[in-house]
């Protein structure tokens, strides 16, 4: 089989800025479906130490979003597992993994948000994830969405 040459000042991988890929976005995209199955795996962690104790956190008084710990643990450790399923689907390259670890990330960054005064740096480190997953699901176009 006879193979075209690529155009001239263009390798025949490369991609410009013209082809609408971002390389960073198109690596990031597998990262993104690794660290969606670490938040997830570690949302699981966070729940069910919120389960097992409700002294393991900080007691917090008059905060607007105060829920017992036990319900914050619930939460976390339904969005840890639901991270960590749609994670294996980005992994496997399914387009609803994509749309859903959009969303996802989103509900699991405004979780963490509103759970701030109980562990700050863990939720800190949730929410740059969760902002990290968003962009590369995002900006990547290499694949059709839905």
């Amino acid at each position: 089989m006879a193979q075209t040459a690529p155009t001239p000042g263009r390798s025949a991988r490369s991609s410009g800025p013209g082809d609408g890929s971002n390389p960073w976005a198109a690596g990031g995209v597998m990262f993104a479906g690794v660290l969606l199955m670490v938040d997830g795996v570690l949302g699981v962690i966070k729940g069910i130490a919120g389960i097992a104790s409700d002294d393991v956190y900080a007691r917090i008084r008059n905060y607007t979003f105060k829920f017992d710990v036990t319900g914050w643990g619930w939460i976390h450790l339904v969005l840890g597992v639901i991270l960590v399923v749609i994670g294996l689907g980005i992994l496997k390259g399914a387009g609803w993994a994509r749309v859903l670890g959009i969303v996802i990330a989103a509900l699991n960054m405004i979780a963490n948000f509103m759970w701030l005064p109980y562990v700050p740096i863990w939720a800190i480190i949730s929410i740059a994830i969760d902002t990290f997953v968003i962009w590369a699901l995002c900006t990547e176009r290499s694949k059709v969405l839905v």
